[in-house]
């Protein structure tokens, strides 16, 4: 008897549901539009922002997304381009997942930096001394390669294409990780940041959370057709993600140490890691947040007998996300808060607050912005599986 047909709901609770969540995604993204208005309209007073952070958590809902969505492309890069047919049937979902979040997280950073009306500048006067002007191209060329890809795995007259355009992507998205992880990786102006493990690290990042959004947008939407996961691609799926997280840890570790060989970097890392001078904050969330619940405790769970339960993977993918918050916070924020040693040897104050710790408290309209980008990655999905045939196939897996 196959139990996935017999618990398929009708068209008619397909629609009514479709319909909700459209209505609920519309809503969260039409709510972080008006919070963008709110700030752009009242000015930096309105966020918790100033003059030493100037990213925001707004820029950290951006990051995941960008991140996440290179990461989450790598599902279908298995599929295509090393021929996994596991991995295949979910290539078409995998794309569409990297379109969404992409453009998410772009919409979050555009509005978040301000004067969004011009960004025709922007898109037509480039500087390429500047990392930014590199990820302008990087972001749009990401959509289109992906978009080709989808075209040629729904297409059957381009299916031989596949491959070839399967390739493309997994080239670009490592371009364009790479662009994401040099614009902190180039910045001089900021101590906590300059490193050339940057790049390698964010890729590595956007593996494991990339994945981790994947599985649980998946059982999302295959609950939602009706559909379940065969065992056997649900344990693979489960140990990629374990390896891809311990990968991650040990990126973010040697990142760390890297810094601590460094006599310059060592008041830094003691802000970091234990909390001195005001950093009880950022060394709490990245204990805890990051190495705890979203590397330690996900690494049990996917690698554990005992937790061989596909409700286990969902808690671990979701320990997996809210630990890439807590990492990009630390990163983003904290590496903003600490004070740039301007003159070494010295100590530097003034009235500008030089030389200080930066109080950073994110407030309301920065959430809604924040949880606005997710909104309209929400939306996007949600259409693009009602509309296309991107969902998994897993009964055409020949045995």
């Amino acid at each position: 008897m196959n139990t996935t047909a017999a618990l398929r709901p009708t068209p008619q609770a397909q629609t009514r549901l479709f319909w909700m969540l459209l209505a609920l995604g519309a809503a969260v993204t039409g709510i972080g539009l008006l919070a963008a208005h709110h700030m752009e309209t009242a000015g930096h007073v309105a966020t918790g922002m100033d003059n030493q952070v100037v990213w925001g958590l707004p820029h950290v809902f951006a990051i995941f997304m960008i991140v996440a969505a290179s990461g989450v492309l790598n599902v279908a890069s298995v599929g295509s381009v090393f021929g996994q047919p596991a991995y295949k049937v979910r290539a078409p979902l995998s794309g569409l997942l990297c379109i969404a979040m992409l453009a998410g997280g772009l919409m979050v950073l555009m509005l978040d930096l301000g004067r969004p009306d011009r960004v025709i500048v922007a898109a037509t006067h480039y500087n390429f001394t500047s990392v930014f002007a590199w990820n302008v191209f990087l972001y749009s060329g990401m959509v289109g390669i992906v978009a080709v890809y989808l075209w040629t795995m729904a297409e059957r007259r381009l299916n031989p294409y596949s491959k070839p355009a399967g390739l493309a992507a997994l080239v670009w998205r490592f371009l364009l990780t790479t662009g994401t992880g040099s614009i902190f990786g180039f910045l001089v102006a900021r101590q906590a940041y300059q490193s050339a493990l940057l790049a390698p690290m964010f890729i590595v990042l956007s593996f494991g959370w990339g994945l981790a959004v994947f599985l649980l947008v998946q059982a999302a939407m295959m609950r939602w057709n009706g559909q379940a996961m065969p065992g056997d691609v649900q344990r693979r799926l489960n140990r990629l993600l374990g390896v891809f997280v311990a990968a991650a840890l040990y990126l973010v570790a040697v990142y760390h140490l890297t810094n601590l060989y460094f006599a310059r970097q060592q008041a830094f890392e003691a802000f970091i890691l234990l909390g001195q001078n005001g950093g009880d904050l950022f060394a709490g969330l990245l204990w805890v947040g990051f190495v705890g619940v979203g590397s330690v405790l996900p690494m049990v769970m996917l690698f554990s007998a005992r937790f061989a339960n596909p409700r286990w993977t969902l808690v671990a993918a979701t320990l997996v996300v809210l630990g890439a918050f807590a990492f990009l916070y630390v990163f983003i924020i904290g590496g903003q808060a600490f004070p740039l040693e301007i003159f070494p040897g010295w100590a530097a104050s003034s009235s500008f607050g030089d030389g200080h710790v930066a109080h950073y408290v994110p407030k309301l309209p920065e959430w809604l912005l924040g949880l606005g980008g997710l909104g309209a990655a929400f939306v996007l999905t949600t259409v693009g599986v009602r509309v296309l045939d991107v969902m998994p196939r897993d009964e055409n897996l020949k045995a």
